[in-house]
């Protein structure tokens, strides 16, 4: 064992001054990684070929030809329009005189709702313009967060969207919209888009901006795209940028996403599958997790290809709630039964995070009241290729499962990150409790871990290939630890 942690201390610091055969004499290369990259390039290149904006009726509504009066609520003449256009078998809703201030608008099957260059649509701040739309189908996501109030709603349809250079407002502050900051419930805060079990959905080049919750929560939703549009969600507690949950065939790209809380969220409280997903071109801040899936992990997390992004906190000009780095970089993550595998990011840049990289695999086991508690899920096949930063914090990196119930298979390769040095005392590797039921964030332990580079713990098949972390000053802590419980790194 000494003489292993001996080539691997030598492998990190200096891997040049190894012969080629020291170099190989941990493990090979893993095979599982070269293949997952190809099945994902291709499942990318068939996305973008396949998968496009549905072709949208030459046919425009406007909310002025249906009773809309200057200095009224706009909610009856915009969904007077959306039913008209529905009925004529499609087109476009468009609002391009000015402001619009309405309350819930349900979308229908065959609409475009276009916020038109210089025009606004404006959350109204009174809490009765905001009926309830309570699922047909009841999942994880009403029986913890009890939201069903929103400006946008619509479920059920095919072929919807939102797109134009426009803004939509919501307006969310807590002056507006009071309420705490939680991981359960938000009542009276509602979310500014909710989609449930719809499919061919588009959300084009809008600007939205500050929602009393959430910004978009896409629930259950089949061939969906998300291209182009700005994100500043920097006005409440809880204000995700976007939640895409138990979705298939998805594309997020070109996207700019600033957010108190999780900038681009995956979650699985639909308990189904989430399948089949290209992110690509994206740049994403949070001051929580900047990339995430979670904490929500009912349902699977598979065949995920994250490229050409930068993930991190948000900069000193970019407007914030609180001014802070991202609590994580990019962290995956199951507590609830769920399987996440084959994900890969690569050419990847992480900037002001905390925890550049957070994998997490407990047994929190959150399901509806009714439904038997399941158990751990598995989190495996992980790869993180091509992955730099700046300015990130000191608590380091760290992978941790459960007694019982490892990570595996996980590969860093070509990954180069600064950290900040400390030299405050951290936390010892034997205090940190297992805690598998707590709530899932880097903040989990400690602000200080025991590396200031990667700590694992519960980890099998983690391999190492051209992987540095250097901090900004002399740091106590060593670069990389393997806890109990944890397979030594391969370095091949």
């Amino acid at each position: 064992m000494m003489e292993r942690r001996t080539l691997l201390q030598a492998a990190l610091l200096a891997p040049w001054l190894l012969p080629a055969a020291a170099r190989g004499a941990a493990c090979a290369a893993p095979g599982w990684a070269d293949a997952l990259r190809r099945d994902l390039d291709a499942m990318a290149e068939e996305l973008t070929r396949t998968l496009r904006p549905w072709t949208v009726p030459d046919k425009v509504f406007v909310p002025e030809s249906y009773g809309l009066k200057a200095g009224e609520l706009a909610t009856g003449a915009i969904q007077h329009a959306v039913e008209a256009c529905a009925q004529a078998g499609g087109g476009v809703v468009r609002l391009a005189q000015g402001d619009y201030v309405s309350g819930t608008i349900d979308l229908r099957s065959g609409v475009m709702l276009e916020v038109a260059e210089g025009a606004r649509l404006l959350a109204s701040t009174d809490l009765k313009d905001y009926p309830e739309r309570r699922a047909r189908r009841p999942t994880v996501q009403d029986s913890n967060m009890g939201m069903n109030q929103s400006l946008i709603f619509a479920e059920g349809c095919t072929r919807v969207g939102i797109r134009g250079k426009g803004l939509i407002d919501g307006r969310g502050t807590p002056d507006n919209f009071p309420g705490e900051e939680t991981i359960g419930a938000t009542p009276g805060r509602p979310f500014v888009i909710r989609m449930l079990d719809c499919s061919q959905v588009v959300i084009a080049d809008i600007h939205l901006r500050d929602s009393p919750c959430w910004m978009q929560n896409y629930l259950n939703c089949d061939n969906l795209i998300v291209d182009g549009i700005h994100v500043e969600n920097q006005a409440n507690h809880n204000n995700d940028g976007i939640d895409i949950d138990g979705c298939r065939r998805v594309i997020v790209r070109n996207c700019f996403i600033s957010a108190e809380d999780d900038a681009l969220c995956f979650k699985g409280a639909s308990q189904r599958p989430i399948d089949q997903v290209l992110v690509e071109h994206c740049r994403l801040y949070s001051t929580c997790n900047a990339l995430k899936f979670g904490t929500d992990s009912q349902g699977d997390f598979r065949n995920v290809l994250v490229r050409h992004v930068e993930v991190g906190g948000p900069s000193a000009d970019m407007r914030a709630m609180k001014r802070r780095k991202a609590d994580g970089g990019i962290s995956w993550e199951s507590v609830d039964g769920g399987t996440v595998e084959r994900v890969l990011v690569h050419d990847a840049h992480v900037v002001r995070a905390e925890s550049p990289l957070f994998l997490r695999l407990g047994d929190r086991g959150r399901v509806r009241p009714e439904q038997v508690r399941p158990q751990p899920g598995r989190l495996r096949r992980i790869v993180f290729d091509r992955v730099t930063g700046s300015d990130n914090g000191r608590r380091g990196a760290f992978f941790t499962g459960v007694p019982g119930h490892p990570i595996e298979d996980v590969l860093l390769r070509d990954v180069d990150l600064p950290m900040a040095a400390t030299t405050e005392p951290a936390v010892r590797q034997h205090d940190i409790p297992e805690a598998p039921a707590e709530y899932p964030d880097p903040h989990m332990f400690s602000t200080v871990m025991p590396a200031y580079g990667l700590w694992t713990r519960h980890v099998r098949g983690l391999t190492l290939q051209r992987v540095r972390f250097t901090t900004t000053g002399p740091d106590p802590r060593p670069m990389l630890l393997a806890g109990p419980d944890a397979d030594l790194p391969c370095i091949p």
